[in-house]
């Protein structure tokens, strides 16, 4: 005799007769009611590469489901791309997506009583929002990635989205012209698939995988690749194996969230990663703190020679041996546990069959790392209480000093960076662009990406208490914490203020009277759109905790 199964609540007894009529026209036979019922959540959209081909992507995970025994039923859920709202007020909805695309799955799960859900992610906030569901559930349920685009082309040299934002800042200083940006746009992303450096959907597909919530080398495969469908296919037969088995919180612990943030930052990978691995462990309830990413970027190298910092794109990474390699020498190292996954092996059985590709220069040895310590930094300081995130893969600068620019908006700092008003040396101050204060938290890819072609990236100093793209490098720092919006310090600097940033003690400072500045503050009108943005600023949280709308306690 079977075990019991969640869906038995719309399935079973004279009760829900009613329940099974409206099943029965959508294919159900009597002995179908006596399946796991599986949920195949969907952020296919046609509006970005990055989840283009998930709507065929979730033909071979059905079979797979249907091969091994389950019943699937699909469900969509929304994306917002952060490339394409970069830069203008679009760039307000990402992270709020992130709590709509968790809230849809939870809804669609809960409220139709489904045994287990496979989540189909591309784009970057639609793969920690997976996760954060499956969490709160608490169902089996695995995160299935569409995997990256290739590598676009350009004068013999690859390139992505990130040289695309590159290239608008050198036409606006006049070092390229009209012709050069236009091919360069032209030739950056040639098909589906997620931007193609470690940027924030390729952090966070591998931090899943090691996490262990995504079946290891699932993600790897890239979109277009031949054997993606057989990926998908494999995960389907998982789901439909394990639906009646180990809640999604089983591979949410301490342990398996330190193992995502070491690979994050042995990775030199996103900064958003430290706000979605901590939004992750409040949805499973364990206990996390952010200083951990500073901890083990001091002990913990970059090994991965990936973009944005590094030389590589993530099809490299692929071709060179994949997460399971990049793994592997983690742990010969010591810097990962073994833990469970959802593929019924554990981490460290996954990681026996890694194969690395004679030659490859993409993944290196703890001994002989791309850069000595990791890609994230947390500093504190006068600007920063609660703190804030620094990325430091691929620059070695320790120290920083000089005098304020101050904007109240992405909008006044990208003109100024357009007119180039901003000059080596200076500290970029943007705030009011908080999780409450934008609201929405938007990422500064625009500015960084126009900064770096003008030959500044790592030359000035970028502070916000917003985000930075994944694609985003140079000195920059964001989620600082509290955040303008709230009275944060970074409300009360003025221009030509001296900053100073001090890596090594951790602190971000400015030498004038806060308490004076504080009373002589005078808070801005605050931003409101209307609608999900009103209701977002009214119930999210701090960066420091992964900016989520939990209520908290």
């Amino acid at each position: 005799m079977r075990p019991p199964k969640r869906s038995d609540a719309i399935t079973k007894g004279p009760a829900r007769a009613a329940a099974r009529a409206m099943l029965r026209a959508t294919g159900f036979e009597d002995e179908d009611f006596d399946r796991p019922i599986i949920a195949v959540v969907n952020t296919y959209s046609s509006v970005t590469p990055c989840n283009m081909h998930l709507k065929d992507l979730a033909e071979p995970v059905l079979k797979g489901i249907r091969d091994a025994g389950g019943w699937p039923v699909e469900f969509g859920a929304p994306v917002v791309s952060d490339g394409i709202t970069m830069g203008h007020e679009g760039m307000r909805a990402s992270l709020v997506s992130r709590e709509i695309i968790a809230d849809s799955i939870e809804l669609a799960v809960r409220g139709h009583a489904l045994d287990a859900a496979l989540v189909l992610v591309g784009c970057d906030k639609t793969i920690p929002a997976a996760a954060m569901a499956l969490a709160r559930c608490d169902v089996p349920g695995l995160v299935f990635y569409g995997g990256t685009i290739a590598a676009g082309c350009s004068a013999s040299k690859k390139i992505s989205v990130q040289d695309v934002f590159e290239a608008i800042g050198a036409h606006a200083q006049g070092s390229i012209d009209e012709a050069e940006l236009d091919q360069i746009e032209r030739s950056a992303c040639p098909g589906a698939g997620s931007c193609g450096g470690q940027f924030t959907a390729n952090t966070m597909a591998m931090a899943l995988a090691f996490l262990g919530i995504a079946p290891m080398g699932a993600g790897d495969v890239p979109a277009v690749d031949a054997g993606k469908a057989a990926e998908a296919e494999r995960c389907g037969r998982l789901i439909a194996e394990h639906a009646l088995g180990k809640g999604s919180r089983t591979y949410v612990t301490e342990a398996s969230l330190k193992n995502a943030a070491t690979a994050v930052v042995a990775s030199g990978g996103s900064t958003n990663a430290v706000l979605h691995i901590a939004a992750i462990a409040a949805e499973a309830g364990v206990p996390f703190d952010i200083e951990l990413f500073d901890k083990l970027s001091r002990e913990t190298p970059v090994i991965a020679d990936l973009k944005p910092g590094g030389r590589y794109m993530a099809e490299d990474l692929t071709a060179a041996g994949g997460c399971r390699l990049f793994g592997q020498r983690l742990r010969e190292a010591g810097m990962i546990e073994d833990v469970p996954t959802v593929s019924g092996r554990t981490l460290f059985e996954e990681l026996d069959a890694f194969e690395e590709t004679q030659g490859q220069k993409v993944v290196r040895t703890v001994r002989d790392p791309v850069k000595q310590t990791g890609g994230l930094r947390i500093l504190y300081g006068d600007l920063a209480p609660e703190g804030a995130v620094l990325k430091t893969a691929g620059y070695s600068t320790s120290r920083f000093e000089g005098p304020a620019k101050v904007f109240g908006s992405e909008e006044e700092c990208f003109e100024a960076v357009s007119k180039g008003a901003i000059k080596e040396g200076d500290v970029v101050i943007i705030r009011y662009e908080g999780p409450k204060g934008g609201p929405g938290m938007r990422e500064m890819l625009a500015i960084t990406g126009a900064l770096a072609g003008q030959g500044l990236a790592g030359k000035v100093a970028l502070i916000t208490d917003g985000r930075f793209s994944g694609a985003s490098h140079g000195f920059v720092i964001g989620h600082v914490s509290p955040e303008a919006a709230v009275g944060g310090p970074i409300a009360l600097v003025n221009e030509g203020d001296t900053i100073t940033i001090d890596v090594e003690s951790r602190r971000i400072d400015a030498a004038i009277d806060w308490d004076q500045r504080a009373k002589d503050l005078v808070m801005p009108e605050p931003n409101r759109f209307g609608g999900v943005f009103d209701k977002f600023a009214a119930l999210v949280g701090s960066a420091s905790r992964g900016a989520t709308t939990l209520q908290e306690g």
